[in-house]
């Protein structure tokens, strides 16, 4: 009688210990960003292909295995999400929401991005140019639908139909929507706005100098040690604002002209979402194309999780 109260209470154990495992859910297939871009797209012999075009309208570069097969890709992103960072590059963290709202929409397409960008370890993967991510960002922050984006001289991607127009995602406000905040009713903000706007960097260069050129960063790495960042990461204030507010009054990065750029000026979760995505894009290409400061150099990244 004892032995069986024993099994019992041991089994009774093993069945609380496994309902409390937290369940794995796969993301909405159809919520997931069209990369928009079909892989191995005139190939030049040396491993590059073309991606989305430039302002000039010639095909920015890729490696030609960019983007890669979307099945394999949402399979590394269902791993993602249910970490709530990414895998290959921990100090990443993304979230993946399903309701139709703006906020939520900028956040899946992140996952989505950070994703692509770190497929095989930190930083190592595709680049945006690979996708039509940037016109679908923007789409989004003018209250447009991202699923109906089409990039002119882009070869379009193959073999996976975009989001119905009757999913969550594609259920954007209209432009005209007060919610929609991320097209400037009122024009491009001026300077002083930008600059009482501007998310903080959050951080300051030169912290704990390794003498190769190698400072701290922001974020810490999985091993707790910030992760390393140039020293002239990130750059100084003057500097920062000047090359922001060149971006916001161009609507897109200068030095990467195929990256959009917007700066609403209300105080909804979007707006400030689409705040900090100008700085991220402007820091990030502060020198030229995809050439400046990584975002582990700054706090935006945990400030964004923070809205999200």
């Amino acid at each position: 009688m004892k032995f069986a109260t024993v099994a019992l209470s041991a089994a009774a154990l093993l069945a609380a210990s496994v309902s409390s495992v937290p369940v794995r859910r796969d993301v909405p297939v159809d919520l997931v960003p069209q990369f928009g871009i079909q892989a191995n797209t005139n190939p030049t012999g040396t491993g590059d292909c073309d991606g989305i075009p430039n302002a000039q309208g010639v095909p920015i570069k890729i490696p030609c295995q960019c983007p890669p097969d979307r099945n394999s890709f949402i399979a590394e992103l269902n791993q993602n999400v249910n970490a709530g960072f990414v895998l290959n590059n921990p100090s990443v963290k993304l979230t993946f929401p399903t309701d139709s709202s703006q906020a939520s929409q900028l956040a899946r397409l992140n996952a989505a991005a950070v994703t692509l960008q770190n497929l095989h370890g930190p930083g190592v993967g595709c680049p945006v140019a690979a996708t039509t991510f940037s016109a679908q960002q923007a789409a989004i922050n003018a209250g447009q639908n991202p699923a109906t984006v089409v990039v002119p001289g882009a070869a379009a991607a193959t073999g996976a139909a975009p989001a119905p127009a009757t999913t969550p995602a594609a259920a954007a406000p209209p432009a005209s929507s007060p919610a929609s905040s991320g097209a400037l009713a009122g024009g491009v903000p001026s300077a002083a706005q930008i600059a009482a706007l501007a998310p903080p960097l959050g951080f300051h260069s030169g912290v704990n100098p390794t003498g190769t050129g190698d400072c701290d960063g922001a974020v810490n790495g999985a091993n707790g040690q910030p992760i390393k960042v140039p020293c002239q990461c990130p750059p100084d204030q003057t500097t920062y604002i000047a090359a922001l507010t060149a971006n916001v009054n161009a609507g897109k990065a200068i030095n990467n002209p195929s990256v959009a750029v917007s700066f609403p000026t209300g105080n909804s979760n979007a707006d400030k979402a689409a705040r900090i995505e100008a700085a991220t894009v402007t820091l990030q290409n502060l020198n030229g194309p995809g050439k400046g400061c990584p975002n582990t150099s700054t706090t935006l990244g945990a400030q964004l999780a923070a809205l999200q």
